[in-house]
């Protein structure tokens, strides 16, 4: 079973999903729900969900405080559903200090990949656990911030609240 949310933030919407391992999926798209659900299916056949807001309520919280700059980090529990390969670069992901910025050559040198690049930028569109795994800290070798899953705005938005709350910059 896998229970889900959505709920408004300053700045859009968030959908926010979980079974009961953690949190599974978050997406920050207008049409997250509609993804969410195809992710799921694709990614673990589950087709029975549950829309349950009460359940998901201390994760929508955390992720509501990091949105407005109040917090830097989640408590919630986590289940990452990936490839082993997909598993190995979203961890990398989530060492990335708050407001610190990183290339995607770099997280292919940090798993032990440096000629996987590609792959590695591959797998990190495929980031399943937005904000939570912060693949938007992760930006070209030239500087530019790239591509992101739910479009780049959010990106952009996420590296400048975090860097307005240290005070730092890409």
């Amino acid at each position: 079973m896998v229970y889900w949310t959505r709920f408004e933030v300053e700045d859009g919407c968030v959908t926010l999903a979980a079974n009961e391992k953690g949190v599974c999926y978050i997406g920050l798209a207008e049409d997250s729900e509609e993804r969410m659900k195809e992710w799921l299916f694709k990614q673990t056949g589950v087709v029975e969900m549950r829309e349950d807001t009460d359940r998901l309520a201390a994760s929508a919280v955390e992720i509501k405080k990091y949105l407005s700059g109040e917090a830097q980090q989640f408590d919630s529990p986590i289940d990452c559903i990936g490839t082993p390969f997909q598993l190995t670069v979203w961890k990398a992901l989530r060492a990335i200090p708050y407001a610190k910025t990183v290339t995607y050559s770099e997280i292919a040198e940090q798993i032990g990949r440096p000629a996987a690049v590609r792959a590695v930028a591959s797998a990190i569109g495929k980031n399943p656990l937005l904000l939570m795994t912060p693949c938007h800290r992760v930006i070209a070798k030239d500087g530019s911030l790239s591509g992101y899953r739910d479009g780049p705005q959010w990106k952009e938005h996420l590296i400048r609240l975090e860097q307005n709350t240290l005070g730092s910059s890409y």
